[in-house]
């Protein structure tokens, strides 16, 4: 998988006064861009009482491998934005996309990819710390 940074280095001026969104912001701000492209299969998973590598997770899935790097290139684009800095991997092939924002880490599958690693059973487990998007 190949590893990219996105910078959070201000533009402008008036996006350095900007305070960095906190968790619930950030994760906000990826389950609504995820709406906007049509991610399919939403699903957020609370890691606070199971893992220190992130508040939550979010998984979702994409059409096809060009879609996964649609909503990929979008949710990132965003974060950028809004000053977050955002570790990606799996861009150049889109099966899987891996975003890590910090306190949101955002999985973006192409459907048989996402069943095949199951994800979402090995963090939910029986809890009710995840849920749907609808």
């Amino acid at each position: 998988m190949v590893s990219r940074s996105v910078s959070s280095a201000p533009a402008a001026s008036a996006s350095a006064s900007k305070p960095r969104p906190d968790a619930d912001e950030t994760l906000r701000l990826v389950l609504t861009r995820l709406d906007d492209m049509k991610a399919e299969d939403t699903t957020t998973i609370d890691l606070r009482d199971k893992s220190t590598i992130a508040d939550t997770m979010v998984i979702a899935s994409g059409r096809s491998s060009r879609h996964v790097g649609s909503i990929a290139d979008r949710v990132i684009e965003d974060l950028h934005k809004a000053g977050l800095r955002a570790r990606v991997e799996g861009m150049p092939h889109c099966d899987w996309v891996l975003i890590d924002a910090g306190d949101v880490v955002v999985h973006v599958f192409r459907p048989e990819v996402r069943s095949f690693y199951a994800l979402e059973k090995m963090w939910a487990g029986r809890d009710t710390g995840t849920r749907r998007a609808s």
